[in-house]
């Protein structure tokens, strides 16, 4: 993540996902206030540092920010989400150009990504705290997630999907340290995801083009 955006648009951005997201509420999206053409969405894929990794690939793609969402407890860090403590998952919010990228475009891409098919786990990381999802700010996203998966199932290529979708929650953002991990420590990031088999299970799952 480039220092120089990060530091324009995370302020804005942890006042913006900072507040509480309800179904009932008709939340919209979540654009930070003098950040240009900006929009945001968030998902949850396992591991951040590697949903960082895989979205700020994406062409249209401006940063992607590590954080946890979906809990249920205040200011949660690093070590009480990794204890299954808090009900919150490792998520991340992107921040991309709608005239580049679309939602659809950025949910589709984020199934070919993960393992719809593991509960309460992705890949070699296991607990509710690296559950997948999909976290709707509004009833459009909400209608291309939900159709997303339900093409999915009706496609035939998975018979279940634990994948969650609901509406966005306070996202907190992570701590510097994990931000941009895979471009800090490079070689103990790349010999994670190596050992934790996630390419390898995404390709059986998904193939070579994604």
């Amino acid at each position: 993540m480039t220092g120089a955006l990060l530091a324009r648009l995370l302020p804005t951005l942890v006042v913006a996902i900072g507040i509480q997201a309800h179904a009932q509420d008709g939340v919209a999206g979540m654009q930070p206030q003098g950040a240009g053409n900006v929009a945001q969405a968030i998902f949850a894929g396992g591991c951040f540092w590697c949903m960082e990794q895989d979205f700020e690939r994406l062409p249209g793609v401006l940063e992607v920010v590590s954080g946890y969402t979906a809990g249920h407890t205040e200011n949660p860090d690093y070590d009480s989400v990794s204890a299954g403590t808090t009900g919150h998952t490792e998520a991340v919010a992107v921040l991309y150009d709608p005239g580049q990228v679309s939602y659809p475009q950025l949910v589709a891409y984020f199934w070919r990504h993960i393992d719809p098919t593991a509960n309460n786990r992705q890949f070699c990381d296991v607990g509710s705290q690296y559950r997948s999802g999909i976290y709707w700010q509004d009833e459009s996203e909400r209608s291309v997630a939900e159709s997303s998966r339900d093409a999915l199932l009706s496609s035939g290529q998975f018979k279940i999907i634990h994948t969650e979708l609901a509406p966005a929650s306070r996202f907190w953002p992570a701590e510097a340290v994990h931000q941009d991990y895979y471009k800090k420590n490079p070689i103990r990031y790349t010999y994670y995801r190596a050992a934790c088999g996630r390419d390898a299970r995404v390709e059986k799952l998904w193939g070579t083009r994604r």
